[in-house]
């Protein structure tokens, strides 16, 4: 008597991606529930087994559904967005500023829907996502009736679901606690990179992965300017540094990994980490090329992902499983490694087990989730078809097979997509939608690309300067005597600093726009040492907004920003006309003169040589005040020794632009 199974899969080559990548051929897939009941050749499994539906398969290619280990799925509506700039530039100067103003609840189940139709379509079953309000992803894709590894992203910057990280943290705990347990969404924390996070965030994230024994999903080494950074900063490399923080204690999936070592491979090895492979994100943003053979000689898991739409520019993983092994190849130059069975077991079995849930799916074994895909290897494009070695099946879906090719797409037991027509999803208003919303962002995007401020202020923490300033500026031709002279009894100092000052000036054609300053301040201690480093953007205007006489003005900055990249990042993106560089070392005072507070700095400009000057400033909001401390200001000239020098009314840049 025959067991009765709900489905029968027949007239299939079946590929189950086991441990023997055993393959049927004719083959027959028994799907009871949402689970495989049984695999193996067809004469066999139709004595054991019969079903109400038969699904004839015609002779096509039944196998596990493709895994995506990394993305950030609603990113679908950044697709395209910015394109050919380097992974910082990209990041920071579009894609954070346009989710800070556009990413929503809504904004993600629009983008999670629209990506979970072209996984679909692609034969993928499974993928791992990393982004903000994680828990409407997560409905969308079990909406979807897709599978997926749902990270709840944590940064230490403000986020579009969160003011703070100790928001997304309780964020990601309430996550966690209601999706733990679904038949399709497997919860997960996110603490996006080490260079993005904090050594608190990164403790407090593997806690919590450990408390409930969820991944902890998490970008490591994707460049080598994050690698060095790293090392000059913390004086170890990365995954060195994140074991430190506990992090490796977790089921941790690392995404890119571009830029390991043997030891950093043993020591992910070790722990069952599993890693994340984005040959196409890697490629289009000059990241570099993985050690992939590397992590698999030393037994590590590796699975294949796409990376975010925005920066791929698809989902699409027959296209990233192929170039996992052309990549391998041409990077090692050694044809031989990874083959197309490797790569095709990356994407599936591999991957699930990278994701921390291979005992679900990846492979077409009982026991575990119907989560399988019909694929048509008879199209021109993948033309003959040969039996002699059978290598041949893994080489054609590898090398030849296009996503088009996938026609049928079960996930669960549940069918998504029939006869390439899907099931869960109505892809024409989900299109309209995202056209409308792509609408909305270009213009959004047009309007910031025509102001200097406006890009300024999209980068995050700017704020407004209004404040005005009484400046006298002299040229000083004995600075020792200066100094000297800053201890007469007149003068009360409150505070002393020493200054190594590199200042970069960005010149834009339209002047109007103001000239924006990138500097980097060095702190110098008694000692002649570095003691800080502080960074800051200033966007100064052009006019100045009044003058005293021919020797003081006052003046204003207008837009103050703190500067977390190099000036090579601000370069990329404000893209200025003209660019002057100023080194200067300055000797600063904070005193008071007449019960009246004043900055007194003391510059040697080094680079270009133009000798030293001297600044008294002071910090005003009337022109009734400004007036009594211009004043203030010439006495201290004379009382200083330099009543007679020769006055400068302009900034240093505006010298070095008139020359």
């Amino acid at each position: 008597m025959t067991q009765k199974a709900d489905k029968l899969f027949t007239n299939a080559i079946v590929l189950t991606m086991d441990g023997k990548l055993n393959q049927y051929d004719p083959g027959t897939v028994a799907v009871k529930g949402d689970s495989i009941i049984a695999v193996g050749f067809e004469s066999e499994i139709k004595k054991e087994y019969s079903a109400d539906e038969i699904i004839d398969c015609g002779g096509r290619v039944l196998m596990p559904g493709l895994v995506n280990a990394h993305t950030h799925v609603p990113m679908t509506l950044l697709r395209g967005l910015a394109d050919d700039l380097r992974l910082d530039v990209w990041l920071m100067g579009y894609m954070l500023p346009v989710e800070r103003e556009f990413v929503s609840p809504e904004f993600v189940r629009l983008g999670t829907s629209l990506a979970c139709a072209e996984q679909i379509r692609s034969g993928v079953t499974t993928f791992n996502d990393m982004y903000y309000f994680e828990d409407d992803i997560a409905q969308a894709t079990a909406d979807a009736g897709m599978r997926a590894v749902c990270g709840q992203s944590v940064m230490k910057y403000p986020a579009p679901d969160a003011a703070a990280f100790e928001d997304s943290i309780a964020y990601a705990r309430e996550f966690i606690k209601k999706w733990k347990g679904h038949p399709l969404i497997v919860p997960a924390i996110a603490p996006h990179a080490p260079y993005s996070t904090t050594p608190e965030i990164l403790r407090t994230c593997a806690d919590i992965a450990r408390e409930f024994d969820v991944p902890l999903h998490i970008h490591i080494s994707e460049t080598a300017f994050e690698v060095e950074n790293m090392r000059n900063e913390q004086g170890m490399p990365v995954v060195p540094y994140i074991k430190k923080q506990g992090v490796l204690e977790a089921k941790v999936i690392a995404a890119h990994c571009v830029h390991i070592d043997v030891g950093e491979i043993k020591t992910l090895q070790h722990v069952n980490a599993g890693i994340s492979h984005n040959p196409s994100s890697n490629l289009k943003l000059a990241s570099g090329f993985a050690p992939v053979q590397k992590m698999l000689d030393n037994g590590l898991n590796v699975g294949i992902g796409t990376d975010g739409p925005a920066s791929n520019n698809d989902l699409d993983m027959f296209e990233e499983v192929r170039l996992a092994s052309f990549v391998a190849k041409a990077s090692s130059n050694d044809p031989t490694v990874v083959p197309a069975a490797t790569a095709l077991l990356m994407a599936t079995r591999m991957g699930a087990q990278a994701l921390h849930i291979g005992h679900l799916t990846g492979s077409l074994e009982p026991g575990k989730r119907a989560d399988l895909i019909i694929v048509d290897t008879a199209p021109v494009h993948n033309s003959p078809r040969f039996r002699r070695d059978p290598q041949n099946a893994y080489a054609q879906l590898v090398f030849a097979s296009k996503s088009t090719d996938v026609t049928d797409v079960m996930v669960n037991g549940k069918w998504l997509m029939r006869n390439h027509e899907l099931l869960t999803l109505n892809e024409t208003e989900l299109l309209k939608q995202a056209r409308e919303l792509a609408q909305k962002i270009d213009t959004f995007l047009i309007e910031r690309e025509q102001s200097v401020l406006s890009k300024l202020i999209a980068l995050g923490g700017s704020m407004e300067q209004e404040s005005f300033e009484v400046q006298v500026k002299v040229r000083v031709t004995e600075p020792d005597q200066l100094v000297q002279k800053m201890k007469r009894p007149e003068v009360e100092i409150t505070a002393y600093k020493h200054y190594h000052q590199y200042d970069d000036y960005f010149l834009f054609d339209d002047p109007s726009q103001g000239r924006l300053r990138f500097r980097e301040d060095n702190l110098i201690n008694a000692k002649g040492e570095v003691e800080n480093v502080r960074s800051r953007l200033t966007l100064l205007g052009q006019q100045r907004e009044g003058e005293f006489g021919h020797d003081v003005l006052l003046s204003r900055s207008r837009f103050l920003a703190p500067a977390i990249h190099t000036s090579r990042f601000y370069r990329e993106y404000f893209k200025p006309k003209q660019e002057i560089s100023v080194e200067k070392n300055r000797l600063r005072w904070h005193i008071r003169y007449k019960n009246t507070e004043f900055f007194i700095n003391l510059d040697e400009v080094k680079a270009p040589q133009m000798g030293h000057f001297l600044e008294i400033k002071s910090r005003t909001w009337s022109r009734k005040d400004a007036d009594r401390k211009a004043e203030l200001a010439s006495e201290l000239l004379a009382l200083l020794g330099v009543g007679d020098a020769e006055a400068v009314t302009q900034d240093l840049i505006e010298i070095l632009t008139t020359k």
